[in-house]
């Protein structure tokens, strides 16, 4: 396995940004898993929205569709410091029965009201999918999601 890869921003999320669509900080944020066939493994996704994405994983095996919440999310910097990063709390999934496989992690804005998407990341940069077998854990790590310098 190559390691995660980078968080990747959804054009539509950029955009939105500067028309005050988000409180990031106080807004309910979710990580869904995907396999290797869903549209949502694009920044360039058209209405980039929970409802539009495909083939997320469905519940069963240790994962629940709709994803799990990605708490408390911080936005650090500003004032004296020019960097701008933004993080939340890792979130994690343990395989029951015969596991699950994913490709992707995609965070989303649950409280908005078009459950609009932030960013997605691969699980495994090479690409490649990323099987949990039962009694493993696959912890998504949600650090510098975007970094503005």
């Amino acid at each position: 396995m190559a390691g995660m890869g980078p968080w990747v921003l959804y054009n539509d999320f950029k955009a939105s940004v500067f028309k005050k669509k988000f409180d990031l900080t106080a807004d309910s944020l979710k990580v869904a898993l995907v396999t290797s066939t869903s549209n949502a493994i694009s920044a360039t996704l058209v209405s980039a929205q929970y409802a539009n994405i495909t083939n997320e994983l469905t519940t069963a095996n240790g994962y629940t569709a709709g994803g799990a919440t990605a708490a408390s999310p911080t936005i650090t910097g500003g004032g004296a410091t020019s960097t701008i990063t933004f993080d939340t709390a890792d979130v994690s999934w343990t395989g029951s029965s015969s596991g699950f496989t994913a490709r992707a992690a995609v965070l989303y804005d649950d409280t908005a009201t078009n459950k609009d998407l932030i960013a997605y990341s691969l699980l495994d940069s090479a690409p490649a999918d990323v099987t949990v077998a039962s009694g493993n854990t696959l912890t998504i790590q949600i650090a510098n999601v975007s970094t503005f310098a």
